[in-house]
């Protein structure tokens, strides 16, 4: 879902190898790496329905039960830039098969862990390998496709990432329901396995090697910078709100500060000197480019965090089955697929006052759900929650495609790839960090209201206030931004 309308973009700055242009189109490749793209976007978005159940079998705490999620978008979020420059150096092939073959790994790891200091490791690593396979997919997809085959391939690309992140609160609570031979939860990590393989081995018959040419080094420093000042901020967000937030939970925010101002020196330096940085600094020249990069953080923040927070209001709150919270999501499905439906007929005109209104529709849709689950308390019906929960879907579904292609039709042509990449980054950190922001409010406020069933409406009513803030903001930032038709 997060990256449902980034690939023509992308594709325009990829470029094929000598030994690739000669390969005939090939459906396996695309269902290959179609199938790597969806278990890895449906794993951040099938775990918020488990959080729950895996909270009440392995006693997690409240900061551990938000970073079975959070550590799984921080790792991913992290090494997607990273993962992509390797693939362009070493090969999009074999670092698809490797991220596919680690991902299978830590998959088994998540499904048969003893504990929940072993999940959550998982969960990172199961991060890490996706953040490997994922950015081969695009320069897969536009080396072995072309023309009117390639534009086909990118619009299935783009449903299958729908489809991930729409049904996967549904698939979770289906398979938690089902309950296969006692596992519970597990299944949800567990049906990873056989899918890996399938997939493994047909990568080589199916997919030709390919990598981008200029030989440029990887930006060790570049990377190392950005994930350990991402993975302080969510650090210090989780362990904040469990430990009363100590001196040091802020010592840890302010030194991510200082890295992140090292980064953009490091960066600026590589760049002058020719080196190839991790981020090109260029990028930011578009004003256009720039506020809606920031605008796209605000709103995922926003997006992200709705989902951990929903499930559990609906599991623990209402007493909703696992499955009965997956079809509760489908509303919000409905609502995106829709908005989206309608959003693509209007995808050469889109302009900053269009994708403005869509996370006003958001907020609008938060604001109702809040206010009627407060009505409703424990004794009303949640189903009088699927119209609201529609209208927030609706309000997904204006934002996320047009505000991506009106970001990268903002980007300098010769820096699409990478601004593409970016864009992405911006997407899953700023779902991921919105989960740790997320539980900064809502268990607080459990805890004030006694921290029983009967708090979960309150908590909830009260975490969406800064998610509708959120919402306001990405929409006065589009705004800000120059009202330019995006690029085609």
């Amino acid at each position: 879902m997060t990256q449902e309308l980034t690939p023509d973009i992308a594709a325009e700055g990829r470029e094929r190898t000598a030994s690739d242009s000669a390969a005939a189109p090939s459906a396996g490749a695309l269902v290959v790496v179609l199938v790597g793209t969806f278990i890895t976007v449906l794993d951040f978005f099938i775990a918020n329905v488990a959080v729950p159940a895996i909270k009440a079998d392995l006693h997690a705490t409240a900061a551990q039960a938000q970073m079975i999620v959070v550590g799984y978008g921080v790792a991913f979020t992290s090494g997607l830039i990273t993962g992509g420059r390797l693939g362009d150096l070493y090969g999009r092939r074999r670092l698809f098969a490797l991220g596919m073959a680690l991902f299978m790994i830590a998959s088994a790891a998540c499904s048969f862990a003893p504990n929940v200091t072993v999940l959550v490791v998982a969960r990172i690593l199961q991060g890490g390998s996706a953040a490997l396979m994922v950015p081969q997919v695009l320069g897969i997809i536009g080396t072995v496709y072309t023309g009117a085959a390639r534009d086909r391939a990118f619009n299935v690309y783009g449903l299958v990432i729908g489809l991930a992140g729409v049904f996967g609160q549904f698939i979770g609570g289906a398979l938690i329901s089902v309950d296969i031979a006692g596992l519970s939860w597990r299944t949800i990590f567990l049906i990873n396995v056989p899918l890996c393989l399938i997939s493994l081995a047909l990568t080589r018959r199916t997919i030709p090697e390919s990598r981008g040419q200029g030989g440029t080094r990887l930006d060790l420093t570049g990377a190392l910078l950005i994930t350990v000042a991402l993975g302080l901020v969510v650090f210090a967000l989780l362990e904040g709100q469990e430990r009363h937030w100590p001196v040091w939970v802020w010592e840890s925010l302010a030194a991510a500060a200082v890295l992140l101002a090292v980064t953009v020196w490091h960066l600026r330096r590589r760049s002058a000197a020719g080196r190839g940085p991790l981020i090109e600094p260029g990028m930011f020249r578009s004003r256009l480019f720039s506020v809606g990069l920031v605008a796209t953080v605000v709103y995922f923040l926003a997006m992200g965090s709705f989902f951990f927070t929903l499930a559990l209001y609906l599991q623990l709150g209402r007493g909703l089955s696992p499955l009965e919270s997956g079809l509760m999501f489908l509303a919000l499905g409905a609502g995106y697929f829709g908005a989206s439906l309608v959003s693509a007929r209007f995808a050469a005109t889109v302009n900053a006052r269009r994708v403005s209104a869509g996370p006003l529709v958001l907020a609008l849709g938060y604001t109702a759900i809040g206010l009627t689950a407060k009505d409703l308390q424990l004794d009303g019906s949640v189903l009088w929650l699927l119209p609201m929960l529609l209208v927030a879907g609706l309000g997904m579904g204006l934002t996320t495609g047009p505000l991506t292609n009106l970001v990268l039709g903002g980007a300098v042509p010769e820096h699409a790839a990478a601004a593409s990449g970016l864009l992405n980054t911006a997407q899953e950190g700023g779902a991921a960090v919105g989960v740790a922001i997320a539980g900064t409010v809502f268990f607080p406020a459990l805890a004030h209201a006694g921290g029983k069933a009967d708090a979960y409406p309150h908590a909830f009513t009260v975490t969406l206030i800064p998610l509708v803030c959120l919402g306001v903001l990405a929409s006065l930032l589009v705004l800000a931004a120059p009202g330019r038709a995006a690029r085609r």
